[in-house]
């Protein structure tokens, strides 16, 4: 059985509100169609990241999900100079 990870297939929402800050950040506004797009590639960008990873490591697509996750994190606290 194939499973989209919960935190995946939500995270449609918590993106269009990224896209909403950035608009409002830059006091410009994109038209419906635009977001959609953005929302599409971003979305089916994610899809794949978790799908290829899950597949190459022979991982439930959650745990890969997880794994992206964790990585991102832990990547971005190393950029910052945190670890």
């Amino acid at each position: 059985m194939f499973l989209i990870p919960d935190f995946l297939a939500n995270a449609g929402g918590v993106t269009c509100s990224y896209f909403e800050q950035v608009q409002c950040n830059m006091n410009y506004f994109w038209e419906k169609d635009e977001v959609l797009g953005k929302l599409d590639t971003k979305m089916t960008s994610a899809f794949l990241a978790v799908s290829e990873l899950s597949r190459r490591k022979k991982l439930y697509m959650r745990d890969a999900a997880y794994v992206i996750a964790i990585n991102r994190v832990a990547q971005a606290c190393q950029e910052r100079g945190w670890v």
